[in-house]
């Protein structure tokens, strides 16, 4: 007979599924509830909820995108695969390592509750109805690309046009034959801009302010390759002057292709990737734009003060960081602004934890598995946390750093991919000093 649950997972992407193995690995019974009905997260195109569209790609090259645990053969994949690809290995991953009898697919969970004896108790809705388990541990894996969140405030008068947020973006047909406006400087706008300058009549691309465009490859290399060799030696403010050195040289700035200056600092947002953006900038097929200032009717006006027509905004504005299912005191300021040790572990709630919570300059496979192993370490008592007043101090040190990196960008979600992977496995290694401080039971 099955042991009962001591953890519930909720959530069975990347991250959900990356804590399901760990848990698993560590003998620690685990059950992970899921919404939709497979298992892939965003990765899975045309499940609800998935912002997927038909030409996404990873942004990330694979070698630094694979887990540790299940690497990619290079005959499987090219350097930047597409989202069947990702979503086939999501569930190859789930297959190979006998996941899905501990994932309730088509389950959704509706609420989370504190016990008084400290444990906690999982709602959710089901196919056959509802369902309660009560847990020692929860952790919320549920990703944070769900909610769309549009410009707020919005911008002065009313538009006619068809307006679309990029989490409803499916394809080039969406775009075919009308004057387009993107606006985002992200992944996805740069995607979604590229795929309109195929399709659309006209494509305009609106960015409030600069950021810094990376080729895919450079030096004949993934891109990420090269900043991650550096990240093994050099601290991140000297990897960003030869990161910024290498790319004025390689493609020029910013402002060369039409594009707002960039006002931070490479390495100091979430990197955008584009091989296609900068060329069809350089034809003409793609037309830069500043801000939006006003809109009217089918015109819209930029902070330049020029005026375009348009038939399409897609707005490629970013998500809402919700968490619907806990309690508004667990999540203080709101779920973006949560202060986690070592962002994942709940100072003031022990027993929640969180996997994938977080904003990286690379890809998150590799973190949300790391964040997962620490979690399975924890609860099966090979790792200690720190006591709690350690932990709030490392917490608000974590976010002053941040917060002089990245701004007011949501700093508590920012993570440098190769810093908090090493940071990760020294975290490990303290955890179990501090639980066996005598070397016993080792």
């Amino acid at each position: 007979m099955q042991a009962p649950p001591r953890v519930a997972v909720i959530g069975a992407g990347a991250a959900g599924l990356a804590a399901v193995k760990a848990l698993r690995d560590a003998a620690v019974a685990v059950v992970c509830f899921e919404a939709t009905d497979q298992v892939g997260g965003l990765w899975v195109y045309g499940a609800p909820d998935s912002p997927a569209y038909r030409t996404l790609h990873l942004n990330t090259s694979r070698g630094r995108t694979e887990f540790a645990d299940r690497p990619v053969r290079p005959a499987d994949w090219p350097d930047y695969p597409d989202h069947t690809r990702v979503a086939g290995y999501l569930a190859d991953y789930a297959d190979r390592f006998g996941l899905h009898d501990a994932i309730r697919l088509r389950h959704t969970v509706e609420r989370v509750t504190r016990r008084p004896d400290g444990t906690w108790t999982v709602a959710a809705s089901g196919p056959d109805g509802p369902v309660e388990v009560t847990v020692e541990a929860v952790v919320v894996a549920n990703g944070h690309n769900r909610a769309p969140r549009l410009p707020d405030p919005a911008y002065p008068g009313a538009s006619t046009a068809e307006q679309l947020h990029s989490h409803d973006y499916r394809g080039p047909e969406q775009l075919t034959g009308k004057r387009v406006l993107v606006v985002g400087g992200g992944n996805s706008a740069m995607d979604i801009a590229v795929d309109a300058s195929y399709a659309a009549e006209r494509t305009l691309l609106s960015l409030r302010r600069g950021v810094w465009v990376v080729p895919k490859y450079l030096l004949g290399r993934p891109s990420d390759t090269l900043n991650g060799a550096l990240a093994r030696r050099l601290p991140w403010r000297l990897r960003q002057r030869i990161s910024q050195t290498m790319l004025t040289a390689t493609v020029g700035s910013p402002a060369r292709y039409g594009l707002p200056a960039p006002t931070h600092g490479f390495l100091q947002d979430h990197p955008t990737l584009s091989d296609g953006l900068l060329s069809r900038l350089t034809h003409g097929d793609v037309e830069a734009r500043p801000g939006v200032a006003a809109l009217d009717g089918d015109r819209v006006e930029f902070t330049d003060g020029r005026v375009d027509e348009v038939d399409l905004i897609v707005w490629c504005t970013g998500y809402r960081v919700e968490i619907g299912f806990l309690d508004p005191e667990l999540l203080g300021g709101g779920a973006d602004t949560l202060a986690l040790y070592r962002h994942v572990f709940h100072p003031e709630a022990p027993g929640l934890m969180f996997v994938g919570l977080m904003q990286s300059t690379g890809s998150a496979f590799p973190l949300v598995e790391a964040q997962a192993k620490l979690i399975a370490a924890q609860l099966a008592g090979r790792y200690a946390l720190p006591d709690p007043a350690r932990q709030r101090a490392s917490c608000r040190a974590e976010l002053r750093a941040a917060t002089a990196r990245w701004g007011q960008r949501r700093p508590a979600m920012r993570v440098d991919f190769d810093a908090y992977l090493a940071e990760l496995t020294r975290e490990l290694a303290s955890g179990a000093r501090r639980a066996h401080p005598t070397g016993a039971g080792r």
